[in-house]
């Protein structure tokens, strides 16, 4: 069923399923209608050359620099063609799509004075699937994301270059091939294409998507470890985080009795100790921090993605123009380093575990490095030393990159967000987390074979599905395959899918 964007109940799956899974989209009519309107109303104030920035002005330094009737007619064109200076390899096509889904609900609101022809054209590459080329480096995140938008933009003039059909080719014949008139750019239309955070807000959408989902996965992990470790369950009581009161930490204890439910230490049948170590009892306390971190964000990207990210913002119901910085990438920057920080806290807190499971002197029984053959074998000896390099890049990627504002344009743009950088950091992090993670439930799923009681439901299917994809390690083999293996498997979400498949859903940080 179309996705139909009308300036507002816009929601990051609607980004993920357009973006990622080729969903349709559509316009609402109304939407239309206020994109028109707003039209007329610019149109009217500049037959009566009332000064606009960006409209009949020079941007950023040259904002004073007024444009003769003949420039406005060109000046569009040149704004995309300077503006279009990013660097390196091309964006993932679901990060293009993400931004142009963000870019057309902008349009939506109706006040940002282009033609309707701007969001129906991308409306139509999006549901033809010609996705332009775009330079994954370049934004500073304010004034909005410049220089990729701008070559996003380059396709409303039928230039650059598109993916269509898996191939790469230049962007007027991808036009051609899929039948979409190019509508070519009159006065505002370019900077209106390009005057907001969007990449960033997409690419943030589909992090937050994919984070909530690891979360899950590692309170799975979590689970599988605790019954390994032999864990005390009374930290895991809702009770003891209800009377705390953060949600997060509430839902997360949830999920891990959710997982744990039926195993025989929930019942009481094993002896364990009066306490555990912090990585196991303040696993519902850290992972929870981190779920009301991402809870916080998505509500900051879904004021985003149905909100007003233009300047000059034209309202014509009260017939003025409005000028000021609702570009600034710092409302989605700032909540996007919260998540990558929180994301390479429950990574650090997994390796934590790890480590437990294979020190023999604290994993309370299991045989070292989860072998049987020590001193002739080191089992997974080696698993730690990768999950730990991991990390510390991780960590080296947690700086946050809303405080590291360098200024352009002679100052007249003299603090920026640097939400682009947040952006790609973020999703480094969350690679590297998957990384992080598999290594964690391979060895999980290891000691749990050394293990004679009966684990929980949700454990018991877990291990399962880490079986389906890496195999016990009875004498030593190389374990790059395996990690890999379990890597993508993370990121496919296969323990997931099989565990709630089995137990029923576990909830979510929204």
């Amino acid at each position: 069923m179309p996705v139909t964007l009308e300036g507002q109940n816009l929601t990051i799956e609607d980004v993920v399923d357009v973006a990622r899974h080729g969903e349709k989209v559509q316009l609402a009519p109304d939407a239309v209608e206020r994109i028109a309107k707003c039209r007329g109303m610019l149109e009217k104030k500049i037959a009566a050359h009332e000064i606009m920035y960006g409209v009949n002005t020079g941007i950023g330094e040259f904002s004073e620099v007024v444009l003769s009737d003949e420039q406005v007619k060109q000046f569009q064109k040149y704004l995309i063609y300077n503006h279009a200076a990013g660097i390196g390899a091309p964006a993932p096509i679901e990060h293009v799509r993400a931004a142009m889904v963000s870019r057309i609900n902008v349009h939506c609101r109706g006040y940002s004075g282009c033609r309707p022809e701007i969001p129906l054209t991308y409306v139509d590459m999006l549901n033809k699937g010609v996705t332009p080329v775009v330079c994954e480096k370049g934004s500073v995140g304010a004034c909005g994301d410049l220089a990729p938008m701008s070559q996003l933009a380059l396709s409303l003039m039928g230039e650059g270059e598109s993916f269509y059909q898996g191939e790469r080719m230049p962007t007027a014949k991808a036009m051609e091939k899929a039948g979409i008139p190019v509508p070519g750019l009159q006065a505002r239309d370019g900077l209106a294409a390009i005057n907001g955070s969007n990449l960033i807000t997409g690419m943030g959408c589909l992090i937050l998507y994919d984070a909530d989902r690891w979360i899950k996965q590692a309170e799975i992990a979590a689970a599988m470890s605790l019954e390994a470790l032999l864990a005390n369950m009374k930290p895991y009581q809702g009770k003891l985080h209800e009377l705390r009161g953060f949600p997060g930490a509430v839902t997360c204890a949830a999920n891990l009795r959710q997982v744990m439910d039926g195993s025989d230490l929930v019942t009481g049948k094993l002896k364990v100790k009066v306490q555990d170590a912090y990585s196991m009892r303040s696993t519902p306390q850290v992972i929870g921090a981190v779920r009301d971190a991402l809870a916080y964000a998505r509500k900051q990207f879904e004021i985003e993605l149905n909100g007003v990210a233009d300047n000059p913002i034209f309202v014509c119901e009260e017939n003025r123009v409005l000028t000021g910085a609702n570009f600034q990438g710092t409302p989605i920057s700032l909540p996007l380093d919260m998540v990558a920080a929180g994301l390479t806290t429950v990574s650090v807190l997994s390796e934590r575990r790890l480590n437990r499971l294979l020190n023999p002197a604290l994993s309370v029984g299991l045989p070292a490095f989860l072998t049987k053959g020590a001193g002739m074998f080191s089992g997974h000896m080696l698993s730690q030393y990768t999950a730990d390099m991991l990390i510390v890049e991780q960590r080296i990627l947690s700086t946050p990159s809303c405080t590291q504002s360098i200024p352009a344009a002679a100052d007249q743009e003299d603090f920026v967000s640097m939400g682009m950088n947040g952006a790609l950091k973020t999703k480094q992090i969350l690679t590297n987390a998957y990384g992080v993670l598999g290594i964690e439930l391979i060895a999980a799923a290891q000691a749990l074979d050394f293990r004679e009681f009966t684990p929980g439901k949700g454990t018991l299917v877990a291990k399962a599905a880490v079986r389906k994809v890496v195999e016990h390690l009875e004498e030593d083999r190389p374990l790059f395959p395996d990690h890999n293996a379990m890597m993508a498997a993370v990121e496919r979400c296969d323990v997931l899918v099989a565990v709630e498949k089995e137990i029923g859903p576990l909830a979510s940080s929204w």
